[in-house]
């Protein structure tokens, strides 16, 4: 499976991993699974630590670019078919990081992996909810 983390999988698998259910866990640790980032969660990132909602050490930027060089991700760019995918998704929230990581797995034929309930059932968007 192909599976691209929500930024919230991601920082909780780093830091938090017990808030990861067993299923998630279980996905995120099977060799044959595929783990995909995009570039958005990592603006995502960068602007909770800006916000003090979250805390990386020494500092934001070095922590992801350590967090990138320790894990097999797959970079999920932001291209042309993903923007026009996030304004064409049937997608509840406005928050623009939500619209484009479910565009970025439309678009690349990725399940999302996520706990953010407005995102679990967006036609086009396969999704592995946080269990």
């Amino acid at each position: 499976m192909r599976l691209l983390l929500d930024t919230h999988i991601w920082l909780w698998s780093l830091l938090e991993p017990s808030r990861l259910g067993r299923r998630t866990t279980l996905a995120l640790e099977d060799p044959a699974n595929q783990l995909w980032l995009s570039p958005i969660s990592v603006w995502e990132t960068l602007m909770l630590a800006e916000r003090k909602r979250v805390v990386l050490m020494p500092n934001a930027v070095r922590w992801i670019r350590a967090s990138l060089a320790r894990l097999p991700l797959h970079e999920a760019a932001v291209n042309t078919e993903v923007a026009l995918a996030s304004r064409e998704l049937a997608i509840v929230s406005d928050d623009p990081a939500d619209r484009f990581l479910a565009a970025t797995a439309s678009v690349y034929e990725l399940t999302l992996v996520t706990a953010d309930t407005r995102l679990r059932r967006i036609p086009g968007v396969a999704v592995l909810q946080n269990t």
